[in-house]
């Protein structure tokens, strides 16, 4: 495995073209409603910006019925809110969410330090402050995945339940995040454009829509090679895994059984570790299920996201 990223990095873009997925698009709400309509009508997706009390603003989008239950969305290394675009359209307007630019992504505000799992976590409390939600349903792919955790971990009164893409009990010792580190390390300045593009499409078994790929590629080009090298670092240092058994809420692991960064193996282990945990695993799909099922995905996690809010 620990070649696995450096022999994917020369490959040809095989993960380019248009989306192949035989699931129909979820069905809408039953909660929608004639009584419902004026204020879902409003509930289109909506760009915003906000500054918290961690010195950080954090550009989001949010969209659904404001007095639907919270689910925040967040996205993987390098990503930007921008990676759930073949998602949120999907589903139900009656879930209230928000999906994040967390910091040093996307269109947030990059600070000089503190890219730690601890801060990124700190960032998501600070923010249901902002927004003056109470409690939140946390959906992670990837890293965001790491950060939900984390939320879980220090501010548990404020998670109801957690969806964890491509997820594993640790970034530590992970060979595949080991030999992108030694990558990630030699970028100066502006990571090299190749090299974004190649890293994205990496992650990708099922094709995507060249569009989407081109949208990944721009956003991770927005982050400096600072924030590339800082969190990389702080994912690889920290490790939470002895913890896991103290997050209590219902779990959602979603995975594919082709992931190159976190194997079937530690998809289980994760879900092993977890005392309410339950388990959806997809064939012939690689480390971002969301993106290469995207309807399926949107199907599997209204029903839990249904089942486990308040």
């Amino acid at each position: 495995m620990k070649m696995l990223l450096a022999a994917l990095l020369t490959l040809p873009l095989l993960a380019c073209g248009p989306a192949s997925e035989p699931e129909p698009t979820a069905a809408p709400s039953e909660a929608q409603t004639a009584e419902q309509s004026s204020e879902l009508s409003s509930a289109k997706p909506r760009e915003r910006s906000v500054r918290l009390r961690t010195g950080v603003t954090l550009r989001y989008v949010e969209q659904g019925s404001r007095h639907g239950p919270a689910v925040v969305f967040l996205h993987g290394y390098t990503d930007s809110h921008h990676t759930w675009d073949l998602n949120l359209s999907l589903f139900p307007r009656d879930f209230h969410i928000y999906a994040l630019d967390q910091r040093g992504h996307g269109d947030s505000t990059r600070p000089a330090c503190c890219y730690t799992q601890s801060f990124f976590a700190a960032d998501v409390a600070a923010f249901l402050d902002a927004v003056g939600e109470k409690r939140a349903i946390i959906v992670g792919h990837s890293m965001g995945s790491f950060i939900a955790q984390q939320v879980a971990l220090d501010h548990p009164r404020r998670v109801e339940a957690l969806v964890l893409v491509g997820s594993a009990p640790t970034v530590s010792g992970n060979e595949v995040a080991l030999f992108l580190k030694s990558v990630v390390d030699e970028q100066v300045g502006t990571v090299d454009p190749a090299f974004v593009r190649d890293f994205q499409s990496s992650t990708f078994v099922r094709p995507v829509p060249a569009s989407y790929l081109d949208t990944l590629v721009s956003e991770s080009l927005k982050v400096p090679a600072r924030v590339w090298q800082d969190t990389l670092d702080g994912l690889i240092a920290e490790d939470h895994s002895a913890r896991l058994g103290s997050i209590r809420v219902p779990v959602l692991v979603v995975g594919g059984d082709q992931d190159g960064f976190f194997p079937v193996a530690q998809q289980q282990a994760l879900v092993d570790a977890l005392p309410d945990a339950r388990y959806i695993l997809y064939p012939d799909t690689g480390h971002a299920p969301h993106a290469e099922l995207p309807h399926t995905f949107v199907r599997d996690v209204s029903h839990f996201l249904r089942r486990v809010a308040h």
